[in-house]
């Protein structure tokens, strides 16, 4: 029983990291999982409830990521807080609709809000982009974030720290 779950384990961490990129699954929280799940089966003790505690507290951040990215991408060119709205919303809105969703939701989410806020479509424009950008620029830091959990969770699990 134990080979399954440690093989279980694996599984969660590879698709969890190839979650980071595919959008609709939680990538960073599957590989908590995954490290999680093979450090019980060892009875902590290569991975110790500090370790545990600051994997943790990465895979909160790297779920932040895919909240406050589009958000933060809008606020950065000036956005009105209508836009911000706008950006929050159709991140949440663009999750349900896969990739298309992910990649335009933000964007129109921002155009929109902006819209009601100015009026003005060159600037609406302006902050949908910078939305767009700030959205790519969370799923890179997701990204860096899942592989720094998995470097630091095999570094301590080798090298028993």
């Amino acid at each position: 029983m134990d080979i399954f779950l440690y093989v279980l384990a694996v599984a969660l961490i590879v698709g969890g990291l190839i979650g980071t990129v595919v959008p609709n699954v939680p990538g960073v929280p599957m590989i908590f999982g995954g490290i999680w799940l093979a450090a019980a089966l060892d009875n902590y003790q290569h991975l110790g409830m500090v370790w545990l505690i600051v994997l943790g507290a990465l895979a909160v951040l790297g779920v932040a990521m895919d909240f406050i990215a589009a958000s933060l991408g809008a606020k950065r060119v000036g956005a009105s807080s209508t836009s911000i709205w706008g950006a929050s919303i159709g991140t949440i809105v663009g999750m349900f609709f896969g990739l298309p969703g992910l990649i335009f939701g933000p964007f129109v989410g921002a155009l929109v809000g902006e819209l009601v806020s100015s009026k003005s479509v060159l600037r609406s424009a302006h902050v949908g982009i910078g939305t767009w950008l700030g959205l790519l620029f969370g799923a890179l830091v997701k990204l860096v974030i899942s592989l720094t959990m998995v470097a630091l969770a095999a570094g301590v699990w080798l090298f028993h720290m």
